[in-house]
């Protein structure tokens, strides 16, 4: 690597740099010119030209890089990131020790010290996302040190660094080692997943819902109807199936949600003739629903926090509350909504008023029950309060 290059930032910037807040803004620079290829190792100084923290150039819907050390003298080679993937392990034991849940993140970016960076641990085979070009330039010293830290049966790739961090896609995001069975089956809590590694953006279950799953099945599924909206591959319907539900209804637009969840359900032995499955634009279904007179016993709302179809452009910080109230309308008395979101642009107190203002709206009333943010596997820097993304919120509706 070639000598790092110094980067002035501005005053007001300086402190929180040196308590370790993680991401460089633009904002923050005064000499951005010297930024000229990603990858590029970064001092950053103040205007005197007093060390401040090493960084990474490497351009992110979220910012310009990522601090990497409070130390001037630290080396970014193989032996820094072999450092922090012990330590990342060393904080995952217990899931490692867990043989009910055999898929997990193993490596969770800015919370685990490396901001663009993430790998998920599926049974023994890793996927590895690079978030932007920068830190995929340091892909040979990362697989090295992945190679020295890890017992691996395989280890893929997907690489998200677009200028809107959208999935790039390769004809192949096999890395090294040997490819995984299509579908490979991973456990969640004793519950089957079907995923695919090398089919995309997504593999076919978000990780940082376990816990919310987890508690629908075991204390709110039994004897009920689930309505289960944006269900990509039912993750949710399986879990409420299993925990006891009278029915499941899965909707989501994608064609492809129809086959991947009649997999799920099919690999947890769960007859998929007892459980309703539509492609459909969860919006027009919501009217529907609310034509027929139609009621829920249980409403799950996990949106992805942008969407575009056809007819609905659909936002998670502008259109929640209008969401909410068309779940609301559908949702029996004493019924409960799971209200969930990964939109990182707004704080659980912000959420917490979306629902406040949904139910006064339609004159309602509700009692929260409980609450999540991101399981511990995916370590948050508590620098970084945006990194903690994950909001979900179970709402009773007495009225």
């Amino acid at each position: 690597m070639s000598q790092n290059i110094d980067l002035v930032i501005k005053s007001e910037f300086v402190d929180s740099y040196k308590d370790g807040y993680p991401l460089l803004s633009k904002e923050s620079i005064l000499n951005l010119d010297k930024l000229k290829t990603q990858g590029q190792i970064l001092n950053l100084v103040d205007a005197k030209k007093k060390f401040i923290a090493q960084a990474y150039f490497g351009i992110q819907n979220k910012g310009y890089g990522w601090l990497l050390s409070l130390r001037e003298d630290e080396k970014i080679d193989s032996s820094f990131f072999l450092y922090k993937f012990n330590e990342a392990l060393k904080y995952r034991e217990k899931f490692y020790a867990d043989k009910s849940t055999t898929a997990f993140r193993m490596f969770n970016a800015e919370g685990d010290g490396i901001g663009g960076l993430s790998i998920d641990c599926f049974d023994g085979f890793y996927l590895i996302t690079w978030y932007s070009e920068g830190i995929y330039t340091f892909k040979s010293e990362i697989l090295k040190a992945l190679k020295l830290s890890l017992n691996y049966k395989g280890i893929y790739e997907k690489k998200r660094f677009d200028t809107k961090g959208t999935y790039l896609d390769d004809a192949d995001d096999f890395v090294c080692g040997v490819k995984a069975s299509e579908p490979l089956i991973v456990k969640e809590n004793d519950v089957n997943f079907a995923i695919y590694l090398d089919e995309g953006a997504m593999v076919g279950v978000f990780l940082d819902q376990r816990e919310v799953r987890k508690t629908l099945r075991d204390k709110y599924a039994k004897g009920k109807t689930v309505l289960n909206t944006f269900s990509y591959t039912g993750a949710f319907s399986v879990f409420a199936a299993l925990g006891g539900a009278k029915k499941t209804i899965s909707v989501d637009l994608a064609k492809r949600s129809l086959p991947k969840t009649k997999e799920q359900f099919s690999i947890n032995d769960i007859d998929v003739s007892m459980q309703d499955i539509i492609v459909e634009d969860v919006f027009n279904y919501f009217k529907y629903a609310l034509r027929k007179k139609l009621l829920f016993d249980l409403v799950v709302l996990d949106p992805p926090s942008f969407a575009r179809s056809k007819k609905h452009t659909f936002s998670a910080s502008k259109d929640y509350v209008k969401l909410l109230k068309e779940a609301i309308q559908i949702t029996s008395k004493n019924g409960v909504i799971v209200a969930s979101t990964n939109a990182s642009n707004f704080s659980m107190m912000t959420f917490r008023g979306f629902i406040d203002k949904a139910f006064k709206e339609l004159k309602g009333r509700f009692k929260v029950q409980e609450s999540f943010s991101l399981p511990q596997d995916f370590r948050v820097n508590p620098k970084f309060k945006e990194g903690n993304y994950l909001k979900v919120v179970f709402i009773k509706k007495l009225t």
